[in-house]
């Protein structure tokens, strides 16, 4: 009872919210997106949790940086008591090197809750995927193994893992091998996972490669959903970067249809769904990428990152913000509607 009392608040205040921003006048090119957290918080992920929103990112100062919010609006970093940010994953697992933990993802399982992230494994100078286990989504998250849970060594490792539950209770976990890191091509992988979570089951499945000339030969950041058309793999895709001499980061994001959670996917045309522009109307967007996706009740949303710009347009700093942007489904297809500010 007191979490569906939590859930219906949640819809409530994401309600007004939402209804605020419909009632803005729509621009007349490209839909106006604005951070709703104005802090470095790059690769985030959103978890609801009895009426209460928890984003995880990757390393600013903590291995695992957290910002809660009760409307997606607002957002506040989660701190101990002497002010400092509080890390959901304190101690890293034996094989992981600090300082690359990239793109947490969390998954909860019963009473215990699953993270899922980056770090660097230096036996072999690459970036693998391990899991920690917390009884609470706050943390703190732990990791014994002595090993990695994914690590595609002779494709440059692997990174940017994503779990996801199928609606007959299996779990998979999909993930990008880090080709790029060696000179190779990026693909995104699928496995299924035990019904713990805390390994992989059978072989990795390719379900996606970088062939397309918007991707610039590189495909990353998965996110597995349903749709009313059956799943949806998003992704990211090109240089996630913003370089002095570039007007605009080339980094956005696509879409492909699956046949089953294993594939096979078919990258739409309409690719890609959401990218950098820069519009009098719309304002500036660069480097739009690296997505998460959850429900509200009926509603889907977004969490993406961008890139920190001036009025004009311009880089500053390296900052990459969060934001958060309704997401709809039209004919069966997702449209990503102005987000939430």
């Amino acid at each position: 009872m007191e979490a569906l009392v939590a859930l219906r608040a949640v819809l409530k205040s994401v309600a007004i919210s939402f209804g605020l921003l419909c009632m803005a006048p729509a621009p007349a090119s490209e839909p106006s997106f604005a951070p709703v957290l104005r802090e470095n918080f790059p690769d985030a992920f959103v978890l609801l949790h009895r009426g209460q929103f928890i984003a995880y990112s990757t390393n600013d100062g903590p291995n695992v940086p957290m910002a809660t919010s009760a409307d997606l609006v607002h957002w506040a970093f989660v701190t101990n008591p002497d002010g400092k940010r509080r890390d959901a994953m304190p101690k890293l697992a034996p094989w992981a090197k600090t300082g690359f933990t990239w793109a947490p993802e969390v998954l909860q399982l019963g009473n215990k809750f699953l993270l899922y992230y980056t770090a660097n494994y230096p036996k072999k100078d690459l970036q693998c995927i391990g899991v920690a286990v917390a009884s609470d989504p706050l943390g703190p998250f732990a990791d014994n193994s002595p090993e990695p849970l994914v690590c595609q060594f002779d494709l440059g490792g692997s990174i940017d893992a994503d779990p996801f539950r199928d609606s007959d209770g299996k779990l998979y976990l999909y993930f990008k091998s880090d080709g790029n890191r060696i000179g190779k091509h990026t693909e995104i992988w699928g496995q299924q996972l035990a019904a713990d979570g805390l390994s992989v089951l059978a072989q990795s499945v390719a379900l996606l490669h970088d062939d397309n000339s918007w991707e610039q030969h590189l495909v990353e950041a998965p996110s597995m959903v349903h749709s009313p058309l059956g799943y949806e793999l998003f992704f990211s895709a090109a240089y996630f970067g913003w370089n002095d001499d570039q007007r605009l980061s080339p980094y956005g994001m696509g879409f492909a249809s699956c046949s089953t959670a294993l594939g096979p996917c078919t990258k739409s045309p309409e690719n890609p769904l959401l990218h950098s522009f820069r519009d009098t109307e719309a304002g500036c967007l660069s480097g739009p990428g690296h997505q998460s996706i959850f429900q509200v009740g009926a509603r889907s949303f977004m969490s993406f990152h961008a890139w920190e710009a001036s009025s004009g347009c311009r880089k500053v700093g390296d900052k990459r913000l969060m934001y958060i942007a309704p997401l709809f489904w039209r004919d069966g297809r997702p449209q990503i509607s102005p987000s939430l500010r």
